[in-house]
């Protein structure tokens, strides 16, 4: 007998509801202990120094763990992105639902509105929780697909003091390469600073490992890529998928959901913040797989060292 599919996309993945989530985390006090559990699951460690020899419920008005080693105060938040926040901890467990489940973004108007929170805390609230989407992979095994993308307005849109460069095209704009291993369907992608062969092929030798089948397009930035089974799709030609295999529409359909992110939900990018939101859409895409509070749990475990400060951001 055929399986019926109960829904369209990955619906064996294990979500919650809205409902759901609220019955789960009814105040501040059960989402900060979510909180502990996940970050330390084996036992409260000290922030600072890592030592189990801690003592709860301090004396400390804000700070409720002591190491009786480093003898020095921390709560959930230190050492963490979240250190210096001033939200509740259900505020915070609801943003990350949130962010975990718009697979297309979710924009801090959108976030302001839902926490009660300024959009100005909002959009703090959420480039913190963008920063465990940082996710450091080792290099693929392969096949490996890359391909680049521009990001940003048209060059010719652009008033005369905001124009990089004279020319249209993509001139002008920011530049994301991306890589899809074919054999595991992982991402990865950051920004470059352009398209030369010195940029394009050192992002490939820094996703790829060595000699391992990489496709590219005909770019120039490609030519003359030493070191791996280097196959290029002639898209010049009309040709996607070429006649040995190769193909970059795993990247290009990696593309494709960032601009829907990009024009519906984002509608710009500035610069200094665009590598926030690659890590987010990427990020993402590595945990497709997973059920939404394992996505949850995974953004808490890639939280520590990840301070950052609102004078930073708008620095």
């Amino acid at each position: 007998m055929a399986v019926v599919k109960k829904a369209p996309g990955k619906h064996w993945r294990e979500g919650i509801s809205l409902i759901e989530f609220f019955n789960m985390f009814p105040d501040d006090e059960t989402a900060e202990r979510w909180f502990v559990e996940t970050r330390w699951p084996d036992g409260i460690r000290c922030a600072h120094c890592g030592s189990d020899r801690v003592n709860t419920k301090a004396t400390h008005p804000k700070m409720p763990y002591h190491c009786r080693d480093c003898r020095k105060f921390f709560s959930p938040r230190t050492g963490t992105a979240l250190r210096s926040a001033k939200l509740g901890f259900r505020t915070i467990v609801l943003a990350m639902y949130l962010m975990t489940t718009g697979i297309k973004g979710t924009s801090s108007m959108k976030l302001h509105r839902d926490l009660n929170t300024t959009q100005r805390t909002a959009w703090h609230l959420a480039h913190r929780l963008r920063e465990t989407w940082d996710k450091s992979q080792t290099p693929f095994d392969g096949p490996v697909a890359v391909d680049e993308m521009y990001v940003g307005g048209l060059e010719g849109n652009k008033h005369k003091s905001k124009k990089k460069h004279p020319g249209g095209g993509g001139k002008g704009k920011a530049v994301v390469a991306g890589a899809v291993d074919h054999a595991t369907g992982q991402v990865h992608a950051e920004v470059i600073e352009d398209t030369t062969a010195t940029e394009l092929q050192g992002f490939v030798h820094k996703t790829a490992k060595p000699g391992a089948t990489v496709y590219t397009d005909e770019g120039k930035g490609y030519s003359g890529l030493s070191g791996y089974n280097h196959d290029k799709v002639k898209h010049s030609q009309g040709e996607y998928v070429s006649e040995t295999g190769a193909t970059t529409n795993a990247v290009e359909a990696q593309w494709s959901m960032f601009k829907r992110g990009y024009h519906g939900t984002y509608h710009k990018m500035s610069d200094k913040h665009l590598h926030r939101y690659v890590n987010e859409f990427s990020g993402r895409h590595y945990d497709r797989e997973l059920g939404t509070m394992d996505q949850m749990r995974a953004i808490v475990m890639g939280i520590e060292g990840k301070e950052l400060k609102y004078k930073d951001l708008v620095a």
